[in-house]
């Protein structure tokens, strides 16, 4: 296992409601190391969404701290936060999030097009035919089952080689077998490339395939972080 790429430290998240502060946080602390993966497990509402937005920057903490890929997110500004996400961060959500008027190896050359990079279609390329879709290059997502379009954006998230990949119910649309598909091919990219895979899920058998879990109870912190 490599040096720490994800750290929090005393995380709470209160917002404001009808009754008074609400806190759907409270103080949470954890650490991973580069190639680890962590499960977050809960009920509806348990703060499990809630917590991947704070690590991963697109929602800041009322008290406490985060630091990823060695920047400490709390002094950084929305666009700050943004390059550290475009540099270091991968993102698979349940809903795919695929444009439309692109097909399968423009979903997943745009990243690397924005980054600049000159070989973006021959990664891209090779990143589909890496998830079993080399015969599906030219379809658009419509034209792709659930499975399918989850494997697009599987592609995606790890075209840019991030630190840190966050999953929000990556097999959550999907049927049983397909999800234990794309279930294992997150973790085989988890060890090819030592990518961090954090994931929200409700899928128990998912989550324990990850190294590393735990638990939420009304933003409590109910089963430790493990080992």
């Amino acid at each position: 296992m490599g040096p720490s790429i994800l750290t929090a430290r005393n995380l709470s998240k209160v917002v404001p409601s009808a009754e008074g502060d609400l806190t759907i946080l409270h103080e949470l602390s954890l650490e991973l190391k580069q190639g680890d993966s962590l499960a977050i497990v809960g009920a509806s509402g348990s703060g499990k969404s809630t917590l991947l937005g704070l690590l991963a920057g697109l929602d800041l903490p009322s008290a406490g701290s985060v630091t990823l890929a060695g920047h400490d997110l709390g002094p950084l500004d929305e666009d700050q936060r943004a390059r550290v996400r475009a540099e270091h961060v991968g993102f698979v959500f349940q809903s795919f999030q695929l444009l439309d008027s692109l097909n399968a190896l423009e979903n997943v050359m745009l990243p690397l097009e924005l980054d600049g990079r000159r070989d973006a279609r021959e990664h891209a390329r090779s990143l589909l035919e890496r998830v079993g879709l080399g015969q599906r290059l030219s379809h658009s997502p419509r034209q792709l089952s659930g499975g399918e379009q989850q494997r697009v954006a599987i592609a995606r998230a790890f075209a840019a080689e991030p630190a840190v990949l966050f999953a929000d119910e990556p097999t959550g649309n999907l049927d049983s077998h397909t999800g234990e598909r794309i279930s294992d091919l997150l973790f085989e990219l988890n060890k090819e490339r030592g990518t961090t895979l954090v994931l929200v899920t409700h899928d128990e058998r998912l989550a324990q395939r990850c190294r590393r879990l735990i638990r939420l109870d009304a933003g409590h912190l109910v089963a430790p972080l493990e080992p």
